[in-house]
């Protein structure tokens, strides 16, 4: 085990989503052995952050590149100098709403959706601002073995338009200053993917549908997507699946798209926050066999 490795503190929090990790010098290349463990890590957490990692652009885009290539992002304008990283940015005196302030997982309706999402903090209020996971693997295994039976097949529609069409709530919003958001018919375009979606690594099914960006159930009607979509939305995000993350200035978070959910909360009107998001670039969901449903 290499010198960095044996310094490191994983600090798993109860229940399995989520662990803190110290004693690692993110502004360098991660040693082979180092990654290996904090990899597997992430694997077993969903969610990993890292206190007290000052970290530059090009510092940031080195530590993504260790997980994998870039991800696609977008109708959100990156940074001019570096446009693999999208400054999130709430100005102090805006009015516009939180972005990101809903449950979803990043940009699901991608044929190929980032498997994972890194953000670094560098600018936080004193107050609010903290951001909500939910583990869609546990969720799963909460519910009973005949409705997973059911689940287990179903393709859900997943889409941009609520938040990025063409008409819209972001073609509609005012009072956005900090970042700069770009609607487009594109956003209208569906994609399907499996509803429970079996994890490319670890080979662990998550429910596999949010809020923001499905849209209903193949083969169902309105009526019926809605209902289903919605128990599952309140089963997913109910407290005992849910971790809350406090930032601090310098921290990098990163979480797994394949498998849980993230929401960012508000009540830090009047401060600016302020930070920096890479993604990695993921793969098509694939469903699950229809052996070893649990």
């Amino acid at each position: 085990m290499d010198r960095a490795a044996q310094t490191m503190m994983i600090r798993a929090r109860p229940g399995g989503l989520g662990a803190k990790i110290t004693g690692l010098d993110l502004s360098a290349p991660l040693a082979p052995a180092t990654l290996a463990e904090v990899k597997a890590a992430f694997l077993r957490h969903a969610v990993l952050w890292f206190p007290d990692q000052p970290l530059t652009h090009e510092a940031l885009q080195a530590f993504t590149l260790q997980w994998g290539q870039f991800g696609r992002d977008p109708y959100i304008r990156p940074l001019d100098s570096h446009p693999h990283i999208v400054e999130v940015r709430r100005d102090a005196g805006e009015t516009a709403s939180v972005f990101g302030g809903a449950w979803h997982s990043d940009w699901s309706f991608e044929a190929e959706p980032p498997a994972l999402t890194i953000l670094h903090a560098k600018i936080i209020p004193p107050q609010g601002g903290d951001t909500l996971f939910a583990d869609g693997r546990a969720a799963w295994r909460a519910l009973s073995p005949a409705f997973q039976e059911m689940l287990a097949p179903l393709r859900a529609r997943h889409s941009a338009t609520r938040p990025y069409g063409a008409r819209g709530f972001y073609a509609q919003e005012k009072g956005r200053t900090g970042m700069t958001i770009a609607p487009s018919a594109e956003a209208d375009e569906v994609m399907v993917h499996p509803l429970v979606r079996r994890h490319p690594e670890t080979g662990d099914p998550a429910l596999f549908v949010n809020p923001v960006y499905t849209i209903g159930v193949e083969g169902f009607s309105a009526d019926e997507s809605a209902a289903l979509l919605g128990f599952l939305f309140a089963h997913m995000t109910a407290e005992r699946f849910v971790y809350r993350h406090r930032w601090a200035p310098n921290m990098l978070t990163l979480w797994d798209n394949r498998c849980c959910l993230h929401n960012a909360t508000g009540g830090y009107d009047g401060y600016e926050r302020v930070l920096h998001r890479t993604t990695v670039a993921g793969t098509a969901p694939a469903a699950l066999k229809e052996r070893a449903l649990n």
